[in-house]
C-alpha cells in the first residue's frame, strides 16, 4: 500500500470505532521522517487503548504492521509507526495539551 492509502485506511478504522476528530497531516515537505501523521482522540483510556487494537488488527488483515507501537498500555497517547505513516492515537486531554496540529500547523490537512 502506498503512504497515502494507509492514512486514508487508518483514517476509515478510526472512524469505525468512534475516533473524535480523525485529522490527517501530509508533513512530507516538513520532515523526512514520515510523509503522513493521523491524530485521532478518544474519550477515554479503554476508548484509546480500543482504538489502538482496532487500527492494528485492520491494517494487520490488509498485510500492513506497524514498525513500532508505544504507550499502548498506558493508553494516553499510543504511536503507531507504519514508516511513511505515524498514527497519533490520544486520550482527548492529552491531545490538547500536547496540540500536534498547532506544532505541525503548515502541514497541508488530507480530506
Amino acid at each position: 500500500m502506498y503512504p497515502r492509502q494507509i492514512a486514508k485506511e487508518v483514517q476509515k478504522l478510526c472512524e469505525d470505532k468512534k475516533g473524535q476528530d480523525v485529522l490527517i497531516l501530509d508533513v512530507r515537505k516538513l520532515t523526512d521522517i514520515t510523509a503522513y501523521f493521523v491524530i485521532v482522540s478518544g474519550n477515554s483510556t479503554r476508548h484509546v487503548h480500543a482504538l489502538g487494537e482496532h487500527i492494528r488488527d485492520g491494517m494487520k488483515q490488509k498485510k500492513v504492521r506497524p514498525w513500532h507501537v508505544e504507550g499502548q498500555s498506558e493508553a494516553k497517547w499510543i504511536v503507531l509507526d507504519y514508516g511513511d505513516v505515524i498514527v497519533h492515537v490520544f486520550y482527548t486531554h492529552t491531545r490538547k495539551y500536547y496540540n500536534l496540529e498547532r506544532l505541525w500547523g503548515d502541514a497541508p490537512r488530507v480530506s
